[in-house]
């Protein structure tokens, strides 16, 4: 299409209804002048493309024109409307500010003085009603005096004060009105006053308008069609009175003609100049982009050529030499034709046109052969899937057989090693299923020194060995193998070592049967092309199975390798790796003193190695905070900060890693005792609760910003979790997938999960196989918890009075509640414990005190007050009168420590049981001697 002037195409093309001539003239100059049909002339039918034009224009004009009527009237309206809310709200706040109206108002009668003043006010104004009110809305004076005494609607705000208009729709008529307060001199209400102008006063006005309106419409609908009619009467002069089709079909059939024939065309005018140059005819010529109205002699023709063209002779396949190529040239004259003066030329190469077509058509094979493997092989980072879509791919294409094997290290995923010797097979391909080569996964061992194999790795490219039967290397490796394939009619084989980054990494060979011709010299390159090509997948597909298996390994064990012992929670637990490497997503389970529990749920942005590093990094600080009992809003913002001061030192370090920032996070403490669950997120979902009759809910929780995102607080929430309860944490992989949003992922949770007395590994599973295609687009981290509550009477409380002779009480209470639990044998500790906690509380805290023993796997004794001191261990100098409590604490108990509450502390002290701990005498010594 390059170059066409669709204006001198026009003016050498024949007028319509021209028929071209079906065969060349051979004479000197220009054949008989073929006969033309006749059309008739032009006429505006509504087939003709100018009758369509004018039909849609004057469709348009009319859509037009009503339009603006309409518009116009509706104008119209909102203008008088406007104009009558003006003067509606100038007559009411004339009258309601004149002198005298609000004294008139607090007359005895003030119908008889306002009636005469508001009518001839009415009147001044020219407003359809000025009527006077008292403060409650009762008309005093009105137009019509059968409404006096009668309340009016919708005044409310004037006895407020306030000044307003409105579109007023109601009794006694629908109006447009304005209500003033009428105010004394100590700006109080003493009544209002209403002036409008209604609907129909408006409607009058309006009907006085429309004839000039719809007139003027008329007439501007009249002059547009009369000028549409004159364009579409010169388009159909233009036209000839063709349909749209008609011309369509004119055009494609030039096109067709002029740029899709495997010929050269080149049209010129009278004047020598050229009008229009298919494609073959710049090829063919070698035209320059700018030969389009240049002359003929400027073209670089050559002089017989130029010649042909310049005398306008007619000629007929006369070969003339243009360059290099050898052309045939035809010249026909345009005039005889019915079109202007000038000439058409066409050419055709015949320059060894068949063997140019041939080479070109296995060329063209060859490379598409090439395009098509490009697209096939290396779909998936799976070796063994590579090698066989490189089989698939070649067969039979390039060859009727085709055989992969690659070193076991790379099957594994492993550095290629300098073994070459023993490879497996991987792939085979073949046009028959039976066939004699060896099956896949058999080792092949490459041992003999002189075959093509052999060879091809040592000198590292492809070796051909067209004819088989002929060579006597090859069968040195396997004797009775290369017997059997000549027998079945394999006779000519290519082999080329499968190499990538210099390193092989094994071998590809092609075979051809009895009903193919031998391979020849240039299916060599097609063969070591392919196999470059696959190389360097199968190498990538390597490369990222190592990585993947390292960050698998690494994320796993990074992961919890199990579940840690406690009883009051029933947890299953899943991690599934995305399809394009591990992420970032974790869990984990915490116990907390007190038989808390604490259930965490991340997802770190981003995969691969870093983000498993990553992970790790959170897991770890999550840990390390949860020991310090933080509640759940302050070890997020511990976390916020932890994840800032990182990022900020890879900045500074100009690392190249990426930020943590958006990291996301959920951290819930579930208390046995009551039941609780406190929770606090970090841009991360809200859990899913089950009760344990099935039903399923979204907790609506506090949601602050990702982590590192800073500035913002961290909020907690609290859910009541009855026993047998499941709660589901889960990160975004598991309801989000492709096609599939969050809001549909949610109800597919819900339906996955609505059942009743489901264990959490059954829910688990349940959510797994229903949500989770079986290569998942990103990583998965699931914790589902079933929850239990301590037996009422495993805990037991006491307020304690601050007054320090309320120790004993409260020691003996404890030691016979001890005593009821059948463990007397732990009374001694546990009284010494209590006793050094209590007096350290009613010593040093603030009231009130509690003391409370829970009773599980272990004996835990908390003692809380509302101080927010923390006690610390020390060494008690000799002069000192206390300070060796807690060291007698931390001798008899198991673990101790503390915990910050919102209104205190709590100090606990932990025994397990069935094994009473004896202190270390010596350093009880040491401590008195100090």
């Amino acid at each position: 299409m390059s170059g066409r002037s669709r204006r001198s195409w026009a003016r050498a093309s024949p007028p319509p209804g021209t028929r071209w001539s079906s065969g060349p003239s051979r004479g000197p100059g220009p054949g008989p002048r073929p006969s033309r049909a006749r059309r008739s002339s032009p006429s505006l039918s509504v087939r003709t493309l100018a009758a369509q034009v004018f039909l849609l224009q004057a469709l348009i004009l009319l859509v037009v024109v009503a339009v603006a009527a309409v518009a116009l009237m509706v104008q119209g309206w909102r203008d008088a409307e406007r104009d009558a809310r003006n003067r509606s709200l100038a007559a009411a706040e004339g009258f309601a500010d004149a002198p005298g109206t609000a004294l008139a108002l607090r007359s005895p009668d003030p119908t008889a003085r306002l009636q005469a003043a508001a009518e001839q006010a009415r009147r001044g104004s020219g407003v359809d009603f000025v009527t006077v009110l008292d403060k409650q809305g009762v008309r005093l004076t009105d137009p019509v005096p059968a409404l006096i005494g009668t309340k009016a609607q919708g005044v409310g705000r004037a006895a407020a004060g306030q000044t307003f208009t409105e579109t007023f729709h109601g009794r006694p008529t629908d109006a447009v009105r304005a209500v003033v307060p009428v105010k004394d001199a100590n700006s109080r209400v003493v009544g209002m006053v209403s002036a409008g102008i209604q609907f129909a006063t408006l409607g009058h006005v309006l009907n006085e308008q429309l004839p000039m309106l719809l007139g003027s419409a008329a007439g501007a609908l009249l002059l547009a069609t009369g000028g549409t009619a004159l364009v579409s009467r010169r388009l159909l002069r233009q036209t000839h009175g063709l349909g749209p089709a008609e011309i369509t079909r004119m055009y494609e059939h030039h096109d067709a003609v002029l740029h899709a024939v495997r010929e050269g065309v080149l049209i010129v005018g009278g004047d020598g100049r050229v009008l229009l140059a298919n494609d073959d005819a710049r090829r063919l010529l070698h035209l320059a982009e700018d030969a389009d109205q240049r002359q003929v002699t400027e073209l670089g023709l050559g002089p017989d050529l130029t010649r042909l063209l310049v005398s306008a002779e007619a000629a007929s396949d006369e070969v003339v030499p243009a360059g290099d190529r050898l052309l045939a040239v035809n010249i026909r004259q345009t005039a005889p034709y019915g079109g202007v003066q000038g000439l058409v030329a066409t050419f055709r190469d015949t320059t060894e046109l068949a063997a140019l077509s041939g080479q070109a058509e296995v060329a063209r094979s060859r490379l598409s052969f090439l395009y098509e493997a490009g697209t096939r092989i290396g779909t998936t980072l799976d070796v063994r899937r590579t090698a066989e879509e490189l089989a698939e791919t070649a067969v039979p294409r390039l060859a009727d057989f085709a055989t992969v094997e690659l070193l076991d290290s790379v099957l594994k995923g492993e550095e290629p090693t300098s073994a070459v010797t023993r490879m497996r097979r991987t792939a085979l391909r073949g046009v028959e299923a039976g066939h004699p080569l060896q099956p896949v996964g058999d080792l092949i061992h490459f041992v003999m020194a002189d075959t093509p194999m052999v060879a091809a790795l040592r000198q590292g490219k492809a070796v051909l060995v067209p004819d088989l039967h002929a060579a006597q290397d090859w069968r040195a490796q396997d004797p009775e193998g290369a017997r059997q394939a000549l027998d079945h009619g394999i006779h000519s084989l290519i082999t080329v070592p499968l190499r990538a980054r210099g390193v092989v990494l094994g071998m590809v060979n092609f075979w051809r049967g009895a009903d193919s011709a031998r391979f020849e010299e240039e299916d060599v390159a097609v063969a070591e092309e392919l196999v470059a090509r696959t190389a360097v997948a199968i190498d990538n597909a390597r490369r990222y199975s190592r990585e993947h298996a390292m960050a698998a390994t690494l994320q796993r064990s990074l992961l919890p390798s199990g579940l840690p012992d406690q009883e009051v929670l029933e947890i299953a637990s899943r991690y599934l790796p995305a399809q394009s490497g591990v992420g970032g997503d974790w869990f984990d389970v915490i116990p907390l003193p007190g038989f808390r529990v604490a259930l965490v749920v991340g997802d770190i942005v981003g995969h691969g190695l870093h983000a498993a590093v990553t992970m790790g990094r959170l897991r770890t600080a999550v840990l390390n905070f949860s020991s310090l009992d933080l509640s759940p809003d302050e070890l997020l913002g511990h976390l916020d900060e932890m994840v800032t001061w990182l990022d900020t030192q890879t900045a500074d370090a100009d690392d190249d890693r990426a930020p943590l920032t958006g990291a996301t996070c959920l951290y819930a403490i579930y208390d046995p005792v009551d039941g609780r669950c406190t929770l606090s997120r970090a841009g991360h979902l809200a859990p899913a609760v089950v009760d344990a009759r099935g039903g399923v809910t979204f907790p609506d929780l506090p949601l602050s910003p990702p982590l590192g995102v800073g500035g913002h607080p961290f909020e907690s929430g609290e859910l009541e979790l009855p026993e047998g309860s499941r709660l589901i944490l889960f990160t975004d992989g598991l309801i989000e997938a492709r096609g599939r949003d969050i809001d549909e992922g949610l109800e597919m949770l819900r339906s996955a999960v609505a059942e009743a007395g489901r264990t959490p590994e059954d829910t688990c599973r349940a959510l797994v196989e229903t949500m989770l295609p079986e290569h998942p687009g990103d990583d998965v981290a699931l914790l589902v918890a079933r929850t239990r509550l301590l037996d009422p009477s495993s805990a037991a409380t006491w307020d304690v009075p601050f007054d320090a002779m309320a120790v004993s009480r409260v020691r003996t209470e404890v030691s016979r509640r001890l005593a009821d639990w059948g463990l007397e044998d732990s009374a001694f500790a546990t009284e010494l414990i209590l006793s050094e906690l209590l007096t350290n509380a009613i010593r040093y805290g603030a009231p009130p005190v509690r003391v409370r023993i829970l009773l599980g796997r272990t004996l835990v004794c908390e003692v809380s007050d509302r101080s927010n001191t923390s006690p610390r261990l020390r060494r008690a100098a000799t002069t000192d009168e206390g300070g060796r409590g807690l060291f007698l604490v931390s001798q008899y108990a198991d673990r101790w420590g503390t915990r910050y509450a919102a209104d205190g502390k709590v100090i606990w002290a932990e025994q397990i049981l069935g094994s009473t701990r004896e202190p270390d005498v010596t350093a009880l010594i040491d401590e008195m001697a100090w």
